[in-house]
């Protein structure tokens, strides 16, 4: 192998590594979000399986009807809220609700 080839490589790797780091971030404060904002209805495990959840009737996001949702239409709910749910769009920045969001996806693969 040539140096330019082996640098390459190296960089390419470098960008790779960097990629992961970061989807992993952003896992990490979806996750402390959720705990925060969403668990105590929710559900530690999305299912809606806490006490407030089945009082209030809230759905579990792992259900495919929550999971077929699109992005937008997720961020929507958590922005302005739907039924007993409040809004978070003025407590939460968008780049938090997109991590909620991710987080939501990420309880679907559970």
């Amino acid at each position: 192998m040539t140096k330019k080839v082996v640098i390459a490589g190296f960089g390419i790797l470098i960008l790779i590594v960097v990629a992961v780091f970061a989807a992993a971030q952003g896992n990490q404060a979806g996750a402390a979000l959720y705990k925060k904002s969403c668990a105590m209805c929710h559900g530690a495990d999305g299912s809606g399986n806490s006490p407030m959840g089945q009082k209030m009737g809230v759905r579990d996001l792992k259900s495919a009807d929550v999971q077929k949702q699109t992005d937008a239409q997720l961020t929507q709910m958590i922005s302005k809220g739907k039924g007993k749910m409040p809004a978070y769009g003025e407590k939460l920045k968008a780049e938090e609700i997109k991590d909620l969001v991710a987080y939501i996806r990420e309880l679907g693969k559970k």
